[in-house]
């Protein structure tokens, strides 16, 4: 098997592990599929966390891991499915950042690699094997892998700053909020 052969199979497993379980765990918030708790009890658990507004931070999380996941594992419109869960991650990345790095602390470690990933296929493309690809690559184009990351990090910027505002001003401590947000998340997720 040549190497650009191998790339290609590489970027399928990749997107189709990545893009499967971020279409899963987005399915839990919209459609309390998976033993999730819809969009009602990501509300809660948005609003738990300092997310405001809570029910549109719901459907957007939901919508950017379900939609954002299922076009990585089709390869579809890599740049902004790839940008758009980058963006979450980093999000959700920050809710688990009191607690650390680790998983098994609550810490930022599954959102981070989920992130990262999501982010290097909106960088590398889909492959050979992919929607991308079968359509001319018309909307895998470079210029819209950079929109797409400043777009999308700078929303996610502008959520993040807004909730750890929010956080602050919370009366209960910084603790006990990050705390409560990770029961929420682990709740909801």
């Amino acid at each position: 098997m040549t190497a650009p052969a191998r790339t290609d199979l590489g970027l399928l497993v990749l997107r189709v592990g990545v893009g499967s379980t971020l279409f899963a765990h987005g399915a839990q918030k919209l459609f309390g599929w998976f033993g999730g708790h819809g969009v009602a009890g990501t509300t809660g658990a948005m609003e738990s966390m300092g997310f405001h507004p809570p029910k549109p931070s719901a459907v957007a999380a939901g919508l950017s891991e379900t939609g954002g996941g299922a076009l990585l594992a089709l390869g579809l419109a890599t740049p902004a499915a790839g940008a758009a869960v980058a963006a979450n991650m980093l999000a959700a990345g920050a809710v688990h950042r009191p607690a650390g790095f680790f998983a098994t602390e609550g810490g930022f470690e599954y959102p981070a690699v989920l992130g990262a990933a999501a982010a290097a296929l909106a960088v590398a493309g889909p492959g050979r094997h992919s929607l991308d690809r079968l359509l001319g690559d018309r909307l895998n184009r470079p210029w819209m892998t950079a929109a797409a990351l400043v777009v999308s990090l700078a929303a996610s910027t502008a959520v993040v700053a807004r909730r750890e505002r929010a956080v602050a001003a919370a009366p209960t401590s910084g603790q006990e909020q990050a705390d409560e947000g990770g029961r929420a998340a682990r709740g909801a997720a």
